[in-house]
C-alpha cells in the first residue's frame, strides 16, 4: 500500500501548496487592501474548485465501472495518457512561475477588487480548480495502475494536509522556503513518476485493443526478480516499472524522459528571474444583498448535482431490464431485442422444475451470460453485455430437453462482446482419451518403479532405495490430474500422517510417505519391508482398477489449476517433507503433469482463448528456470534451505501461474447449453 502511496503523496503536497499559496496571496492582499469583507468571496470560490475536483472523480471512477473490461483498459489508457501531459505543462509552468508567482496572483486580486464579487469568486475558483483537476485525474489514474485505492488516497491526503501547514506557516511568516528549489526538485521526481504513468497507459491501450504489440516483450524479468519482494512493489508502485514491459512502453518510457527531462533541467539552469511586482491596495467595493449561503451551497451543489446525473446516464438503466420467463414451455417468454450495452435480465422460473439459463447466440451456441440452479418460482439477475447480433435464450430444466426460445435481432456494432462458446463432455471426450492413455502408462511405469523400490529395502539397500523412493515418487507425482479417480487408492499410495492419531506412528500412515519418514529417519529394511511390499500391491490394484475408473471429463479443466493450487499449499510451504527434502522434486513433477493435462487440452483452449496459452507457456518456462536453479544432479535443494529472495521468486511464480491458469476451469466448463 505505502509504495502506491508516495506518487500520490507527491502530487498531493504540490498541487496542494501550489493551491494553497494562491489562496494565501489571495487572502493576505484583501487583508493588506483593507477588504476583509472580501474573504467569504475567495472562500466560495475555493470551496466550488473542490466540489468540481471531488465530482470530477466520482465521475471517472462509476463512469468507467460500467464499461467492459476492455473499454476499462482503452479509457484508463487515455486519461493515463492525459494525466501525464498535464502533468508535464504543469511542472514546466511552476518552474517557469515560481520566482513571479506572488506577483501574478497579486495582479489578479487587484484587478478583481475593481470588478464584483463574481470575478473574484471565479479567480479564486480557477486558480484552485485547475489544481484540483489535475489532482483528482492523476489520482484516479494511480489508483488504477495500483490496483487499489487506499494507498493512493492516503498518500495524497498526507500531502495536502502536509501542504496546507506549509501554507499556513508561510501565511504565518513562521516558516520560510525556497519555492523554486523545492518546485524544481519535486519537478524533476515527477517527471520520472510521470515516465512511469504514461508506459502504464501505454499498456493499458495495448490490452484495450487500441495499439498494437501486446505481446512484442522487451523484456521479461519475471523469472529473475520476485514480482512480490518488497524493492519489487516499491519500484512498481513508485515508477511503474513491471518486470515485464512490451517494446511501445519501453519506447515511451525512454523516449518521453529522453526529451522531458533535459528540457526541464536545461530550463532550470538558464531561467533568469523576472522581478515582483508592486503590491496595489483597492477599496471595498459594495455587494448586493444576499443570504450569505446561497453562493456557498450552490456551488457546491452543482457540479455535484451534473457529476450525479452523468453517473445515472453512464449507468445501465432499470427501466431496460426485461422479466424472462423460464420454463420447458414458456422459454423466452417476454423477451424483446433489448438496447447495446450492459444490461439486466429479470430471469424467473415459471415451471416446477429446477434450470438452467443461457444467452445465446442461436447460429453458434456462444454464450453471453447465464443463471444456474434457477429454483421453480424464483427470479434472479442474469448481467450480460448486449452487441449488435442475434440473441435467444436457452433452458435446461433439469431432467428434461433444452428449450431456445425465438430469435431476436439486435442493430448496432456487432462482435464487440466476448462470448464462451459451450464445451460439451463431446468436445472433452479425446482430451479425456489421450491423458488416459498418460496416466496408463505413468501407472505401468510406477508399478516397475515400486517393485523395485521394495526389491531394494527386501536387499537391504537403503542407499539405493532412496534414489528409486524419489525416481517412483515423481513419476506418480506427475499424475495429479487424475487422482480424482484413484479413490482410496491414492491414501495407501501417498497417504500423509496428518490428522492420523500418532502421527507417523500410526498403523494406518502408508505409502511414498510412510516409506520417507523411514528411510530418512534411520529405521532398518526389516521395518520397511513390509510398508514398501504394500505401496506396491496398492499400485498394482490401481493400475488394474483404472481403466474401468468413472474419469468425469469434467475434472480435466478443473485439475489444470488444482495441481498447481495444491503443490502451493503443501510442497512449497514443506508440510509434506517427511524427511527426504525433494519437495521441489515433487513441485516440478507437478509443472510436468499440468504441462502434460494442458497439451490435450489445447485445441480447445486455442478456440476458446487464443492469446492465454502463450501466456501461460510464458509462466511455465519461467518457474520451470527457478526449480532447474534448485536441482543439483541427483539432489535438490530443501524448501527451508531457500534463501528468502529465492524462495519468495518461485512461490510468486508459481502465484502467477495459478491466477493465469484460473479462466480455464470457466472456459472449458461443460455446458448444457451446448
Amino acid at each position: 500500500m505505502w509504495d502506491d502511496a508516495f506518487p500520490s503523496f507527491l502530487i498531493g503536497l504540490r498541487e496542494g501548496l501550489e493551491a494553497g499559496l494562491i489562496v494565501s496571496i489571495l487572502v493576505a492582499t484583501l487583508v493588506r487592501a483593507d477588504a476583509k469583507s472580501r474573504l467569504p468571496q475567495v472562500w466560495t470560490g475555493v470551496l466550488a474548485a473542490v466540489a468540481l475536483a471531488m465530482s470530477f472523480g466520482a465521475v471517472l471512477t462509476f463512469t468507467a465501472a460500467n464499461l467492459s473490461a476492455t473499454a476499462q483498459e482503452a479509457f484508463g489508457g487515455v486519461l493515463s495518457v492525459i494525466a501525464v501531459a498535464f502533468v508535464t505543462a504543469m511542472v514546466f509552468w511552476m518552474r517557469r512561475s515560481a520566482r513571479t508567482f506572488s506577483g501574478e496572483i497579486r495582479e489578479k486580486v487587484t484587478g478583481a477588487l475593481g470588478m464584483g464579487a463574481g470575478v473574484l469568486m471565479l479567480t479564486s475558483f480557477l486558480a484552485v480548480g485547475r489544481e484540483g483537476l489535475e489532482t483528482a485525474l492523476f489520482l484516479w489514474t494511480t489508483a488504477r495502475a495500483a490496483g487499489e485505492s487506499v494507498g493512493p488516497l492516503t498518500g495524497a491526503a498526507i500531502g495536502l494536509v502536509l501542504a496546507a501547514a506549509l501554507c499556513w506557516g508561510l501565511y504565518r511568516r513562521v516558516l520560510r522556503i525556497n519555492l523554486t528549489k523545492f518546485f524544481t526538485a519535486t519537478g524533476v521526481v515527477l517527471v520520472v513518476i510521470a515516465a512511469g504513468v504514461l508506459g502504464y497507459g501505454l499498456r493499458d491501450l495495448q490490452e484495450g485493443g487500441v495499439l498494437p504489440g501486446l505481446t512484442a516483450y522487451a523484456f521479461d524479468l519475471s523469472g529473475s526478480v520476485d514480482a512480490g519482494s518488497w524493492y519489487s512493489t516499491l519500484i512498481q508502485g513508485v515508477f511503474n516499472l513491471m518486470p515485464t514491459m512490451t517494446w511501445l512502453q519501453v519506447v515511451g518510457y525512454v523516449g518521453y524522459l529522453a526529451v522531458v527531462l533535459p528540457l526541464f533541467v536545461r530550463g532550470v539552469r538558464t531561467r533568469t528571474p523576472a522581478p515582483e511586482p508592486a503590491e496595489v491596495r483597492e477599496t471595498e467595493v459594495s455587494l448586493r444583498r444576499r443570504p450569505v449561503w446561497v453562493v456557498p451551497v450552490a456551488v457546491v451543489a452543482v457540479p455535484a448535482v451534473v457529476a450525479g446525473l452523468v453517473v445515472a446516464f453512464a449507468r445501465p438503466k432499470p427501466a431496460s431490464a426485461q422479466t424472462v420467463a423460464v420454463s420447458e414451455t414458456e422459454c423466452g417468454k417476454g423477451f424483446t431485442a433489448p438496447d447495446t450495452g450492459r444490461q439486466t435480465f429479470q430471469m424467473h422460473n415459471t415451471g416446477d422444475k429446477t434450470a438452467e439459463v443461457y444467452l445465446i447466440d442461436p447460429v453458434t451456441s456462444a454464450v453471453y451470460g447465464e443463471v444456474e440452479g434457477l429454483a421453480p418460482g424464483t427470479t434472479r439477475d442474469l448481467v450480460a453485455t448486449v452487441a449488435g447480433g442475434s440473441y435467444a435464450w436457452r433452458c435446461v430444466p433439469t431432467g428434461a430437453k433444452a428449450v431456445t426460445s425465438a430469435t431476436v435481432h439486435v442493430s448496432g456494432a456487432g462482435g464487440a462482446v466476448k462470448a464462451v462458446v459451450p464445451v460439451s463432455e463431446n468436445d472433452l471426450a479425446a482430451p479425456l482419451k489421450a491423458y488416459k492413455v498418460y496416466v496408463d502408462q505413468g501407472l505401468a511405469t510406477l508399478e516397475t518403479q515400486t517393485r523395485q523400490l521394495s526389491a531394494d529395502i527386501a536387499g537391504n539397500h537403503l542407499g539405493k532405495a532412496r534414489t528409486d523412493w524419489l525416481t517412483a515418487h515423481r513419476t506418480y507425482s506427475s499424475l495429479g490430474a487424475a487422482y480424482g479417480t484413484f479413490e482410496d487408492f491414492d491414501q495407501k499410495i501417498n497417504g500423509r500422517a496428518d490428522g492420523l492419531a500418532g502421527g507417523v506412528d500410526n498403523k494406518d500412515f502408508a505409502g511414498f510417505h510412510r516409506i520417507e519418514y523411514g528411510l530418512w529417519h534411520g529405521q532398518s529394511a526389516g521395518e520397511l519391508k513390509v510398508p514398501a511390499q504394500q505401496l506396491a500391491a496398492a499400485v498394482v490394484g490401481l493400475r488394474k482398477a483404472f481403466p474401468a475408473q468413472d474419469f468425469d471429463p469434467g475434472d480435466l479443466p478443473l485439475r489444470a489449476h488444482e495441481i498447481l493450487e495444491n503443490a502451493l499449499q503443501f510442497e512449497l510451504t514443506g508440510d509434506t517433507d517427511e524427511g527426504s527434502g525433494t519437495n521441489l522434486a515433487t513441485v516440478d513433477s507437478n509443472l510436468a503433469g499440468t504441462r502434460e493435462l494442458l497439451t490435450v487440452l489445447t485445441p480447445l483452449l486455442t478456440k476458446e482463448s487464443p492469446k492465454l496459452l502463450p501466456t501461460v507457456d510464458a509462466d511455465i518456462a519461467r518457474l520451470q528456470k527457478l526449480l532447474d536453479s534448485a536441482h543439483h544432479g541427483a539432489s535438490w535443494t530443501p524448501v527451508e534451505q531457500l534463501d528468502q529472495t529465492t524462495r519468495a521468486q518461485i512461490n510468486g511464480a508459481t502465484g502467477q501461474l495459478l491466477e493465469d491458469l484460473a479462466p480455464v476451469p470457466d472456459l472449458l466448463e461443460i455446458r448444457k447449453s451446448a
